[in-house]
């Protein structure tokens, strides 16, 4: 077993795969000759991509898709799409350019609320509490004015300070939420800045007040952090259309199409396996925008999976409807973005997203990250309902299986007319190779 390392991260890229491989892989020339293929031959972008993180040592490529005739608002995007499941991508240029011939997506913002927290614990009158912070919120609030007085020129700021009891949950724990608007920024740090000055504001108005008895003094900070669950950062999208504008399909009516997907979103919303599933499906086209538009995808999935369990119970985050001959599904997330902060404005990727998308405010790229979520749920649960989704996935996944098999361009060729109609999977993608 290696020893222990000290000072890793002021070793030389070069010392540190030295060390690695020399520890790790049997010193391995084949270790650096990778890592050295997906270097950035500009060393000034390169230099950029290490300044992103700690001990860079390479890159780790993924496909850069687009997705053309999203119809949104009205609006025409063609959308940039980071993800190695190429399914994803054939799914949804097929599902926007089949909701785009139907009047598109409809999406809207109800709210752009963010929120972050400071927990402490707090041992006396809750009511005197209580009274003592709706008398100095507007002190809590000026005390980060030098923080937040960019962002109040642009509109945003603070909107809200209010006491959370959670004493019966947790002894004497007690929480100040604060609702923050960061127009066009995600705002983590914005929030995360304000959020220790009034810690410490709070504090100090505590221990210097005559209001308070020395016991109630004693209040104690445990931690000031944004909140990644965003209930009142939400957007909406929804797409509809008559039952006889559905597709065509071999074994089905249109109409019993439509109620056979009905049945599935139905189904999503009483039973967690399936839910879950659902959701993924619905995640596979959010995240894909998230990535290649430089924001969070950990935290927008963390606070997506939360509100999808809000009521309790685990449940699907779209809705079917079938009303006055009219099919209609719809999808309402909480998605908190920024298209200004962060690496959006470094990384030469993103900004490339951004332009494509027409340099979107953060708003703007709420209503085409659920657009996308929903036309990809969609598409997954349209596989589902009647084909299967193994046979688009397969074939999709046919170019993976023949690379993996070391295929010649000519095996290739012969094996993409070959498995139009037939099974495709690794042994019978093997058996086709050994034969031609």
């Amino acid at each position: 077993m290696p020893d222990k390392i000290i000072g890793f991260s002021k070793l030389s890229r070069d010392e540190k795969i030295s060390w690695i491989s020399r520890n790790f892989l049997d010193k391995s020339d084949e270790f650096e000759s990778i890592l050295n293929n997906y270097l950035i031959d500009d060393k000034k972008i390169q230099s950029l991509h290490n300044s992103f993180s700690e001990n860079v040592i390479s890159n780790f490529n993924l496909p850069y898709s687009v997705s053309p005739n999203f119809l949104i608002n009205d609006k025409n995007y063609c959308v940039p799409l980071v993800t190695e499941e190429s399914s994803v991508i054939a799914a949804l240029s097929k599902s926007s350019k089949f909701w785009f011939e139907r009047g598109g997506f409809k999406s809207k913002v109800i709210n752009s609320l963010k929120n972050g927290q400071i927990h402490f614990m707090y041992n006396g009158n809750i009511k005197k509490l209580k009274k003592f912070i709706d008398k100095n919120e507007l002190k809590l609030i000026e005390s980060t004015d030098r923080i937040t007085k960019k962002m109040r020129e642009r509109g945003g700021g603070i909107n809200k300070i209010k006491l959370i009891d959670k004493s019966g949950e947790l002894n004497s724990y007690f929480q100040l939420s604060i609702d923050f608007i960061t127009i066009d920024s995600m705002g983590a740090n914005f929030i995360n800045s304000c959020l220790e000055v009034i810690s410490k504001t709070f504090e100090k108005l505590i221990h210097e007040s005559d209001y308070f008895n020395e016991s109630e003094k004693k209040t104690r900070i445990i931690m000031s952090i944004l909140s990644n669950y965003t209930p009142n950062c939400i957007v909406e999208a929804s797409a509809e259309c008559k039952i006889n504008e559905l597709e065509n399909f071999d074994n089905y009516s249109k109409e019993e199409f439509a109620i056979k997907f009905k049945n599935a979103f139905d189904i999503a919303k009483v039973d967690v396996g399936r839910a879950v599933t659902h959701n993924k499906g619905i995640m596979n086209g959010i995240d894909a925008v998230l990535i290649s538009t430089g924001n969070d995808f950990r935290a927008v999935d963390a606070g997506i999976h939360a509100f999808a369990s809000s009521s309790g119970n685990y449940k699907s985050l779209s809705e079917c409807l079938i009303i006055d001959n009219k099919f209609k599904i719809s999808l309402k997330v909480p998605i908190s973005v920024g298209t200004v902060g962060g690496i959006t404005d470094l990384h030469p990727m993103v900004k490339l997203s951004l332009k494509l998308l027409g340099n979107p405010s953060s708003e703007d790229l709420m209503k085409i990250i659920c657009s996308v979520g929903l036309a990809q749920n969609y598409a997954a649960v349209k596989s589902l309902v009647t084909t299967g989704i193994q046979k688009g996935h397969m074939k999709m996944h046919l170019i993976n299986l023949l690379n993996k098999n070391k295929a010649s361009k000519d095996q290739i060729k012969s094996a993409e007319e070959y498995f139009k109609n037939k099974e495709i999977n690794s042994q019978s993608v093997s058996e086709f190779l050994n034969k031609n």
